[in-house]
């Protein structure tokens, strides 16, 4: 597995938290009860300790005046835990007008919430607590691009499997599964659930993104056990095109998912 290399950035902003907040006058118990946070949190990510969470850094940065400087180190801290074979694929989804995305086995990363995430890193990777907590954070960071006020067009498809697949406990599944109902319903959009009755058919290979760049070329990113590959050569994402057509074929129309979303919802309360 290979290892982040986002200690140095995380080093980085733990000192300048630090040093702005000597800077003004701020005891970290000070600075806790100014940004309505515990002073236990403060201590944790000037130490290193904790990742800060982005309304944790927004708030410092409002507070000590630093004029964004926090956030935007806090970016670079997300961006460098990515693997570095994922930081490409990232750079053209934060570029792309419309993204389409498959998935047979979990919840497509920018729609899974954090407690979903954390689940699905706890339970299935290799790496260290603290490692953890930084592809948690840069997750979320991903999916800002879909609160932007013109976000790309987004497609999502899910096998059936997913829904009912318990990863973390109840809590969290009910809230990941909510999370993909409000996304149904939300303006540009899509999500099509491939009901399992559905037999063999082309997701049983695997999932995969594709991502339409503002010029209007297509890329496409598959993921595996070791690590994903970007996929441009034309006749290769045509064959990805090709593929995502079959599925959707087979995946319920919108108004026919929203219903089985609805009801699998309610088998996690």
């Amino acid at each position: 597995m290979e290892q982040v290399q986002a200690r140095p950035m995380i080093e980085l902003f733990a000192g300048e938290l630090r040093r702005a907040r000597t800077g003004a006058g701020l005891t970290q118990d000070a600075l806790a009860k100014t940004i309505s946070f515990s002073d236990s949190l403060v201590a944790m990510v000037e130490q290193c300790r904790r990742l800060p969470s982005l309304d944790f850094t927004r708030r410092c940065d409002e507070a000590l005046n630093t004029d964004g400087l926090l956030e935007r180190i806090r970016e670079a801290v997300t961006s460098a835990a990515l693997l570095p074979w994922f930081r490409e694929w990232v750079a053209i989804e934060q570029e792309a007008t419309v993204i389409r995305s498959f998935q047979p086995m979990m919840f497509p990363g920018l729609l899974q919430t954090e407690e979903y995430a954390r689940a699905l890193y706890v339970g299935g990777s290799y790496f260290s607590p603290e490692e953890i907590e930084q592809q948690v954070q840069a997750r979320l960071q991903r999916q800002r691009i879909l609160a932007r006020e013109t976000p790309p067009w987004s497609v999502f498809v899910l096998d059936e499997g997913v829904l009912r697949r318990q990863v973390g406990d109840r809590e969290v599944m009910w809230a990941q599964v909510a999370r993909l109902l409000e996304a149904a319903r939300a303006k540009r959009t899509e999500v099509q659930v491939v009901p399992s009755g559905v037999g063999a058919y082309g997701g049983f290979i695997g999932g995969f993104a594709m991502a339409t760049q503002p010029e209007g070329g297509e890329v496409g990113f598959v993921d595996n056990q070791v690590r994903g590959q970007l996929v441009a050569r034309e006749a290769d994402v045509r064959h990805l095109r090709n593929v995502w057509e079959s599925i959707r074929a087979e995946a319920l129309p919108t108004a026919q998912t929203i219903t089985l979303v609805e009801e699998v919802l309610a088998t996690w309360t």
